[in-house]
């Protein structure tokens, strides 16, 4: 079973993710892993701690000669700005943060106790691993990509870009959609035989867990509320090279289980909660009311959003394929991935 744990805070010394479950015999390429984590620290719109921090990753545990293992593989990336002890205490909670939650949750009195690990700064680790799982799909030609479909409404790069510098001028933050998606997907992974094990359902969890997003679909979406069934599923059809269809609609998932089509996921990422000119809280020692903390932040991260997501949709696509052809070997999981394909091209 795959499975992955992150630790470390937002201005603490690093961050570290351990990957479990991964197979044996796989060439890593630490380059593409810290292009992917470069790619998380672009796009208009991100705030001053991407010209702090240039992301590496550090592989320590797993490899030998860039080669996996089969044992845990320990991902580190080093924080460049470590003020952890240093910084002040954060008394005002932000609207839309984890922050007063968190501390009433927990008992702090110090909101920075909450926001130094509910940060997005958790994400390169989530990136880390899924360059990790996007070398593995790789081996398969199964490819994970992502895109903006716009921006506080916007959809054209000019309307973009005018948004975005509007929210710059305003002191403000914006957020918008994004999409990702996922190519050359086999059909069967995932189940419809409990819950946990549906695709979809695997998948929404991980991307609703990146920091930040409010909503999830996949294919076409809330589109379905609005028309009959005979307009919206896709119909089958079969030829000479086997089932296939003209629309696709299910965006690649139908009944938990992975059809064939390219899988398709759309998230809303919500403006950020950080506010240069800061919305109306409270104190949290004198219960008086106070205008909400601000705290060095971004003022859109939607591509970026994507790029997050690119990787915990990768994750949960590696783990449901490891599930269905085996984990141990890479040899041995590509014999049978190719008597699969073999049985399911005669069916």
């Amino acid at each position: 079973m795959l499975r992955c744990l992150t630790a470390g805070e937002s201005h603490g010394k690093g961050l570290v993710a351990i990957l479990e479950g991964f197979p044996a015999g796989l060439k890593i390429n630490i380059d593409f892993i810290n292009k992917e984590l470069k790619r998380r620290q672009c796009g208009f719109g991100r705030g001053k701690r991407m010209q702090i921090e240039s992301d590496k990753a550090q592989i320590s545990s797993g490899l030998k000669n860039n080669r996996t293992l089969g044992s845990p593989i320990t991902l580190s990336i080093r924080n460049k700005d470590a003020s952890i002890e240093k910084l002040h205490k954060v008394l005002a909670a932000r609207p839309g943060h984890a922050d007063l939650a968190g501390i009433l949750k927990y008992g702090f009195s110090d909101i920075r106790e909450v926001l130094e690990r509910a940060s997005a700064r958790s994400t390169a680790a989530t990136v880390g691993i899924g360059a990790l799982c996007k070398i593995l799909l790789n081996e398969f030609k199964i490819n994970v990509t992502s895109r903006v479909l716009s921006i506080g409404g916007e959809s054209t790069k000019e309307g973009i870009i005018a948004k975005i510098s509007e929210a710059i001028e305003e002191k403000d933050t914006i957020g918008g959609i994004f999409e990702v998606i996922i190519k050359n997907t086999p059909i069967g992974l995932g189940s419809y035989v409990q819950g946990d094990r549906r695709l979809d359902a695997r998948l929404a969890a991980a991307i609703m867990a990146i920091p930040g997003v409010k909503s999830f679909e996949v294919g076409l979406g809330l589109g379905y509320a609005v028309s009959f069934g005979s307009e919206v599923h896709d119909a089958i059809y079969h030829n000479k090279t086997g089932y296939y269809r003209l629309t696709n609609n299910a965006g690649g998932i139908e009944g938990g289980i992975s059809n064939g089509n390219a899988i398709i996921l759309r998230a809303c990422m919500k403006p950020i909660s950080t506010l240069m000119k800061p919305l109306d809280s409270v104190n949290i020692n004198t219960k008086k009311s106070a205008k909400a903390a601000t705290e060095r932040s971004d003022i859109c991260v939607v591509e970026a959003a994507g790029v997050v997501a690119e990787s915990a949709a990768a994750f949960v696509l590696a783990q449901a394929f490891l599930d269905k052809f085996g984990s141990d070997c890479l040899t041995d999981i590509k014999e049978s991935y190719s008597s699969y394909l073999k049985r399911i091209a005669h069916a």
